[in-house]
């Protein structure tokens, strides 16, 4: 390399960090706008910012039961937007998590309910099943981008209404997965539990520290995707199809393929949280139309404040679910719930806003 490329390479490096630096300093004034704005927002309801705060945090991490309830809400959101991370960084924006949450609920809930598989090894079957029809699920979104041309963001959406579907027909059809009828008493729109050996255990006992293992799941797979897209082959040219299809392409990298795949893995990982959800004390653990709590739309939400980095929708996560478990005691200072749905959209904003900035710059 030559004194001028070293010269350039540095004064780019240099660049760069600046203009990360830039944005850095840009978000954090946007995050303190959002939270501004949510404050005044808390005060125009007649509610106080103070004591709405205090609510949120003795909600969520207030006692051991708080602090639990907050790691169970942790578990799906972190595994839908650990899926989403891998489909975005190959250019394939999947925005179906909420159906795919419940395609894997479904196919958990008959897997639970009805193979006869012995003892604990029924809960690694319940999540294999979940995972495996949420996958295939997403990669229908795939085959119609490939055989018609239908836009992969619109179809994976418009999936979700018709997963709803499927699931309310599910649990109202007897021979299907509706529960049983118990003597004269109406059936339920909902399934049988799901067997014992069907749940994800916990570590620790009520009322202390309570951690389900739905959230060494989702670690795992946060972490194992960091790692895969950071240091392997799969992980590089993944990364390169999502930057620049053309290039990959000539590159000799089977594109169509390669974004097929990262749907896949998308729709599975969402699936699996649809079985994290229904296996563990955050439902009744039956598959139910409303079941999957709109963790999917979080779980996306997630991944976007995080930027499609696995290992960052760590802590991501851990706020939402935070917002989650607290936003339940807001009542009690008068403050409206529905206001903490207000306040992750403007964090959201506040995150993305500064990137697409540079990016439109």
């Amino acid at each position: 390399m030559t004194r001028l490329e070293g010269g350039l390479r540095g004064s780019a490096g240099v660049a760069y960090a600046l203009q990360n630096r830039a944005v850095a300093g840009v978000s954090a004034l946007a995050v303190v706008a959002a939270l501004a704005l949510s404050g005044m927002l808390i005060a125009v309801t007649g509610g106080s910012p103070g004591a709405a705060l205090r609510a949120l945090v003795q909600g969520s991490l207030g006692d051991a039961t708080a602090v639990s309830m907050t790691l169970l809400y942790a578990a799906p959101l972190l595994l839908v937007a650990v899926g989403a991370c891998v489909s975005a960084r190959a250019g394939a924006f999947n925005i179906g998590q909420e159906g795919q949450v419940l395609i894997g609920a479904l196919a958990g809930a008959a897997a639970g309910l009805r193979l006869a598989v012995p003892g604990p090894l029924l809960v690694v079957v319940v999540l294999l099943a979940a995972g495996l029809a949420a996958g295939a699920w997403a990669s229908l979104s795939s085959l119609m981008h490939e055989l018609r041309g239908v836009d992969i963001a619109v179809s994976t959406l418009l999936m979700t209404f018709l997963a709803q579907q499927i699931v309310a027909y599910a649990v109202t059809t007897p021979w299907l997965l509706q529960e049983s009828r118990l003597g004269a008493a109406a059936a339920l729109p909902q399934s049988n539990k799901v067997p014992a050996g069907g749940l994800l255990g916990s570590f620790g006992d009520y009322p202390g520290l309570q951690v389900n293992a739905g959230l060494l799941v989702g670690l795992t797979a946060a972490v194992l995707m960091a790692v895969a897209l950071r240091h392997t082959r799969w992980g590089f040219r993944l990364t390169m199809t999502g930057l620049n299809p053309a290039a990959a392409r000539h590159a000799g990298v089977p594109v169509g393929r390669m974004g097929g795949m990262a749907l896949a893995v998308s729709g599975a990982l969402a699936g699996v949280a649809g079985a994290v959800l229904l296996t563990s004390p955050l439902s009744t653990n039956r598959l139910q139309p409303g079941g999957s709590l709109g963790l999917g739309w979080d779980g996306l939400l997630v991944a976007l404040i995080a930027r499609n980095r696995p290992l960052l929708t760590i802590p991501v996560a851990a706020l939402f679910a935070m917002l989650r478990s607290g936003g339940g005691f807001l009542a009690a200072t008068g403050v409206p719930s529905y206001l903490v749905d207000v306040v992750k959209a403007l964090l959201t904003l506040a995150f993305v806003a500064p990137a697409l900035l540079r990016r439109a710059a």
